[in-house]
């Protein structure tokens, strides 16, 4: 890709024929770039020395004016539909046309980056702001090249984000505003009309989850990563709520990383240089690594300061329950720098099982690895979301179905390839309800959980016995060290069997409901780790 190499004496936006008769800020450190945003008023300083900011109308990711331009590079391969929504090359030119006249007259800041801790597989990226926080958000999130890198740096990939630039649906394309959008014979993403950061670090994501198993076999992974002492790497898998921050992060473990991981032939590496926490009531006993990372250079989004203070209140939710820090990963102590490790030796699928069905935990063979890869499953509970007043079922394909452009099954056949090929364990985990649903049960002891996990690395559970799950035919282990033996199996918990069998009948039903839409694609492989209603 040398012909995309430019003369940065120049300016670094002459590849685009972009002009401005503004500054361009290139490349500049964290301490530059906050005190830009506190002179644009873009922020405030914490009494801790964060950045803080506002994300504006949007507060999360808004996934319905996401697109993927439609072209022959994507046309048969991206799966199509209410996720990856197609767009009209033609439309794409007019919009980056629209967006480079609007900032014609802007300052911009202008950065240059690495998505993929593996230099084998990383992805060179340049990004485009209008906004001095977002660039040093995208600082703390993404890999920090050294100075000789720099030097040499030959971009892949570029993103324009202009949050004060919103599209005319009209003539645009667009459904509304704001969009998000995937060019990928271009090699271009051109996000507006929306402030959350956020929309920069999973466009990458989305980028990577095509290339990386579309075009190299290597397996693009939502998921958290951590390492012992004798490199036994170990993968968490979790929506929302199922604890997969918390039990990754291990004081006697490094963390590789929280969100974003490729798995190659030779070990698991990171997409990112930094950790995107949430912060919604955080505090230093709960979450003491997040509290000490939120410093100088970090950024906070959407919080609110105590009253008279300078003290950010965790507690605040008058903006959204999504407030966020993003900081870089070495302010945690006991990162795995470079972030990369080996092949990893045990998978956790977390599952916060609301209805008290799944075992606390169990062990997978590859088709329902597979199987439970695609289903993704956990149940949001009353209090976790607004409108949500008993039990609901949610599944995501690949635990982020959001940024997929490949369909499930792909990404699925791939797990099981490798998990098979490296002999890796793969244990299903509830961290929900035991003794009963939601509401009559109680929530499983996070030292229980933390205990089966940590038995699981340790190779104390390959010699005691398992019996099999009578509906989902999983693998369930009758002794754990430091967990009662009652508590391993979740049927005997219930004061009443009978209705526990009615609960994992109506479960499993519901997974095979949602499957439905995966059987044409679904090999018979997969097909054999579903369970038995």
């Amino acid at each position: 890709m040398q012909d995309l190499a430019l003369d940065i004496q120049t300016s670094p936006l002459s590849y685009l024929d972009l002009e401005t008769s503004g500054k361009i800020h290139f490349n500049l450190p964290p301490a530059e770039l906050v005190e830009h945003a506190l002179a644009r008023k873009e922020g405030s300083l914490t009494s801790t020395g964060a950045l803080m900011a506002d994300t504006g109308k949007f507060t999360g990711r808004s996934p319905k004016d996401r697109y993927i331009v439609k072209d022959e590079k994507t046309s048969d391969a991206v799966w199509w539909g209410d996720i990856n929504i197609p767009f009209d090359g033609e439309k794409f030119d007019q919009l980056l046309g629209k967006m480079k006249a609007f900032l014609q007259d802007k300052d911009l800041f202008v950065r240059d980056a690495f998505a993929g801790a593996d230099p084998e597989h990383r992805l060179n990226i340049r990004v485009i702001n209008t906004l001095a926080w977002h660039n040093l958000f995208c600082h703390n999130m993404f890999l920090r090249p050294e100075h000789d890198e720099l030097n040499n740096f030959i971009r892949d990939f570029t993103i324009i984000c202009a949050p004060d630039f919103k599209a005319d649906p009209v003539t645009d394309g667009t459904k509304n505003s704001n969009f998000a959008i995937l060019n990928l014979s271009k090699r271009m993403i051109l996000i507006g009309g929306t402030g959350y950061a956020g929309e920069m670090k999973k466009g990458i994501f989305s980028v990577l989850n095509f290339i990386l198993p579309h075009e190299k076999n290597v397996l693009s992974m939502h998921c958290s990563a951590n390492v012992g002492k004798d490199d036994d790497t170990a993968i968490f898998f979790g929506l929302s709520g199922t604890g997969k921050t918390t039990l990754s992060a291990d004081p006697n473990r490094n963390l590789i990383g929280d969100d974003e991981h490729g798995w190659t032939e030779t070990g698991v590496f990171n997409f990112e240089g930094g950790c995107y926490a949430k912060v919604i009531d955080l505090t230093r006993e709960k979450e003491p690594e997040i509290w000490d990372a939120i410093r100088f250079g970090s950024v906070v989004e959407n919080t609110r300061f105590k009253p008279g203070t300078r003290e950010v209140d965790y507690e605040n939710r008058s903006v959204t329950e999504n407030t966020r820090t993003a900081y870089p990963i070495h302010y945690i102590p006991n990162a795995q720098l470079p972030s990369m490790a080996g092949i990893p030796k045990n998978i956790f699928f977390l599952t916060a099982d609301a209805f008290g069905v799944i075992p606390p935990i169990s062990k997978l063979n590859k088709s329902q690895a597979m199987y439970h890869f695609i289903s993704g499953y956990t149940a949001k509970v009353a209090g976790t979301e607004m409108g949500i007043t008993e039990p609901k079922l949610t599944f995501s394909a690949c635990f982020g179905a959001a940024f997929l452009p490949l369909h499930p099954t792909e990404y699925a056949t791939l797990f099981g390839e490798k998990m098979e090929k490296y002999d890796t364990n793969v244990w299903l985990i509830n961290t929900g309800w035991t003794g009963g649903p939601y509401g009559i049960g109680s929530r499983m002891k996070l030292s229980y959980t933390r205990a089966m996990i940590t038995a699981a690395l340790e190779g104390k559970l390959n010699d005691v016995e398992f019996k099999t799950h009578q509906v989902f035919g999983v693998q369930v282990p009758q002794s754990c060290p430091s967990v009662p033996s009652e508590v391993l199996n979740p049927r005997t918990t219930w004061s009443d069997p009978s209705e526990y069998d009615k609960q994992a009948h109506e479960l499993a039903l519901a997974f095979v409901k949602n499957f439905n839409q995966f059987m044409s694609f679904a090999s018979d492989d997969i097909l054999k780790g579903a369970p038995n209603p």
